[in-house]
């Protein structure tokens, strides 16, 4: 499975239900250099030329079940719908 947000296609993608956490990254998420959270909480990893490569979502089942989308701050704002990653959270 592959989920896409914004210009990122995520290639790996492991969603922890006990918690709610969704773990996204492309490629390898032990290659990130530099890691920063969102305003929203989520926790962004970035390689050593600025990409995004990983992204930790915080509540993902939560946020959609209660606000419909998912807000990521990276650093710009980008929403995400259930369509984009509803089937990871099974």
């Amino acid at each position: 499975m592959t989920i896409r947000i914004a210009n990122t296609t995520f290639d790996r993608v492991n969603y922890d239900a006990d918690a709610d956490v969704l773990y996204l990254s492309v490629g390898d998420p032990d290659g990130a250099a530099n890691f920063d959270e969102s305003s929203e909480g989520h926790h962004l990893r970035f390689d050593d030329r600025g990409q995004l490569v990983g992204v930790t979502i915080v509540r993902p089942r939560w946020l959609l079940d209660h606000e419909g989308q998912i807000t990521i701050t990276i650093p710009e704002r980008i929403t995400v719908g259930a369509d984009a990653v509803g089937a990871a959270l099974v």
